[in-house]
């Protein structure tokens, strides 16, 4: 559903601590990063959360280490992939209610301004990156592509969804990696879960834009699902979890892990049966709901190491 031009509906938290304590010349640079969205940080940061505490098991001051140093990566690269999103779309954007107000359309930040600022947060993530061993860098960098032209998939495709989970997901693999050294079978279901997961959230995300990307010409799952969305969202979300209860199996994990992972099934159907979707702010709550998931799923890998 889009934005009804007679309401204005956004999503800004206007009371969010980016927008009330930063500089007043700052804050359309951490509204850029979406520092005032931090929901997405959360949907990038659980994959990565979830592989370590795969990788690390029952060590959890090792793993609490490895949980802050990727959620400072998580924070840098979801802010430079969103204003890299933003400096393509920024004519797009001007077109859709709900995102014509953002820095770059509004005018509140230059196109160089904005290019300093996805470098300067790529900087970050790059010097974090590097800690890592070859292995994990390698997996690292072979995300990068993928980032690049994720933006551009929306007007060739209906299915940009899926070139999101791609890259949202990557830290399933990545964490992983950083600790070992190497990949596993479990890790790699964790990964293809967690792109099913993104259908399902992203899908749901971009239902509020569905009648302005229309008009503008871009594409999406929301609009080509149009027709039986709950049966779309309802096939994702089985997949997700078929394929984390193989991940359960892979890895192993002891049996608390498939009583969490029942509650991930649970929230699924709450999301799905309760969803309106052409209610803009039912379905930004939704897909805000999904926060909720990522925390179900580490607590299974957590719980999934005793036994």
């Amino acid at each position: 559903m889009t934005a009804d031009r007679t309401t204005g509906f956004t999503d800004i938290d206007r009371q969010h601590w980016s927008l009330r304590h930063l500089p007043p010349a700052a804050r359309p640079f951490g509204r850029l990063a979406r520092w005032d969205r931090p929901i997405g940080t959360w949907l990038l940061l659980f994959p990565c959360w979830w592989s370590l505490a795969l990788a690390v098991g029952r060590d959890w001051a090792h793993l609490l280490g490895w949980m802050v140093l990727f959620a400072l990566g998580a924070l840098a690269m979801r802010g430079a992939g969103c204003t890299w999103n933003d400096i393509l779309d920024r004519k797009i954007d001007a077109e859709v209610e709900r995102t014509r107000s953002r820095p770059l359309p509004s005018g509140e930040v230059g196109l160089r301004g904005a290019i300093v600022w996805m470098v300067l947060q790529a900087l970050v993530g790059a010097v974090i990156l590097f800690k890592f061993n070859k292995f994990a860098v390698l997996v690292g960098l072979g995300s990068l592509l993928i980032v690049a032209i994720y933006p551009l998939m929306k007007r060739i495709t209906s299915w940009p969804q899926v070139v999101l989970g791609f890259a949202f997901n990557w830290g399933a693999l990545l964490g992983f990696a950083a600790v070992t050294g190497t990949l596993s079978k479990a890790t790699v279901a964790l990964y293809f879960g967690g792109v099913a997961w993104t259908m399902v959230y992203d899908t749901i995300y971009a239902m509020q834009d569905q009648r302005d990307d229309a008009i503008v010409g871009v594409r999406s799952t929301a609009r080509r699902f149009a027709g039986a969305p709950r049966l779309w969202l309802v096939f994702f979300a089985v997949l997700a979890v078929a394929l984390w209860v193989a991940v359960g199996l892979l890895a192993p994990l002891h049996p608390p892990y498939f009583v969490v992972l029942a509650a991930v099934a649970v929230h699924f159907g709450w999301q799905i049966a309760d969803l309106k979707p052409h209610d803009q702010r039912d379905c930004l709550a939704k897909f805000k709901a999904n926060a909720h998931v990522g925390w179900l799923m580490l607590a299974a890998i957590v719980a999934g190491q005793f036994g």
